[in-house]
């Protein structure tokens, strides 16, 4: 066979496997639209937060699904793609005509890659700024007294406080928390910083590693506390709806947290494993591609669409849920963050190059 022919046969399984996740990710995306439009129902009605909002909500949060269901989104249409060329005898007679299960392994590589590229601009570019314009509007429609500066950060009014917080680490928990102090004038009292802040639900922040300087007639006074109790009406659910957890950020916003934190002595265990995961995740849809190559010379070669999408859920479900699993492992009990967050990409490398070299 000539070079051109193999080109040819590239670019047939190259476009028979993007066309099929194409039409998976908008399948996922309109049943992950729909959830999160069902989930803003509680929130429409609250302050100036309409419909309308909701709407825009949802759409500038796809991009940021769209990169996190890719994984899942290249197994099922590498699956289904690969299938219907299976169903159709077209992988048989390549094979028959001598190309190897690794040579066309090579089409399929690059469909990866290519889907990897494309989750890059998603989940680099695209979706943080959207997502953060999302949380944005909706905190602008739903409450009062708020203003933004940059991204990830949250201004707040509570009284005669000015609070601050950078970005959010938890449910409850938040770092890098500013606190100005106020008189009735508007004349600034004290401004103090707090390395992490959580809340306990009944209008109580413990700030964690406060630092703070005091104004007065008699001069400037500074102090430092391991923790200091603060009372305020402002909630973290508000401030949640603000401010980035370090998974929804991009990775040089990681970089950063993690040098910030780095510089004051903090941990760095949260962050280390959300940007090694988020580089890991990037990779990930190429490896889910290879893994549909063996299957489709396997028993699933005379196979339905359907069992082949089930096949699919299933095994990207395993994939999400022993991220997750890790996770809060790496949190929890202070494991290793690199080696946590590879784990279930290099796992699935493993089984697809391996399945691959068994393939028959």
């Amino acid at each position: 066979m000539s070079v051109a022919r193999f080109g040819i046969l590239d670019r047939y399984v190259l476009r028979s496997i993007l066309v099929a996740v194409g039409m998976v990710v908008l399948v996922l995306l309109s049943l992950g639209g729909l959830f999160l439009f069902m989930g803003q129902q509680d929130d429409i009605g609250v302050g100036r937060y309409t419909t309308v909002d909701a709407v825009w909500f949802v759409l500038l949060n796809l991009p940021q699904q769209v990169w996190e269901l890719l994984p899942i989104s290249a197994l099922i249409g590498a699956l289904l793609g690969l299938g219907n060329l299976a169903r159709g005898s077209e992988l048989v007679v390549m094979r028959t005509s001598g190309l190897s299960v690794w040579r066309l392994a090579r089409p399929v590589a690059v469909a990866g890659v290519l889907l990897a590229l494309g989750g890059t601009l998603m989940g680099e570019m695209l979706g943080p700024p959207m997502q953060q314009l999302a949380r944005q509007q909706k905190a602008f429609a739903k409450f009062s007294d708020i203003s933004f500066a940059g991204s990830g950060d949250a201004w707040v009014r509570d009284g005669r406080l000015l609070v601050n917080v950078e970005r959010q680490i938890g449910e409850t928990r938040f770092g890098g928390m500013m606190i100005y102090e106020m008189d009735e004038s508007g004349r600034l009292l004290a401004m103090g910083r707090a390395a992490r802040a959580s809340a306990d639900g009944q209008g109580r922040w413990a700030l964690e590693q406060y630092v703070e300087t005091r104004f007065a007639a008699e001069g400037v006074r500074s102090s430092r506390l391991a923790e200091r109790i603060l009372e305020s009406n402002i909630s973290a659910e508000f401030l949640g709806i603000a401010a980035s957890s370090p998974s929804q950020l991009p990775t040089a916003a990681l970089l950063e947290m993690i040098q910030h934190l780095e510089a004051n002595g903090l941990a760095t265990d949260e962050p280390q494993f959300a940007l090694w995961s988020r580089i890991a995740r990037t990779l990930a849809p190429l490896f889910a591609a290879l893994l549909a190559l063996p299957f489709a010379f396997g028993s699933l070669r005379s196979s339905g669409a359907g069992v082949r999408v089930a096949l699919g859920l299933l095994l990207g479900i395993a994939f999400f849920l022993f991220q997750q699993m890790l996770e809060s492992g790496a949190v929890v009990f202070r494991a290793n963050p690199v080696l946590l967050a590879w784990l279930p990409t290099t796992l699935m490398a493993v089984v697809s190059l391996w399945l691959i070299a068994r393939a028959r």
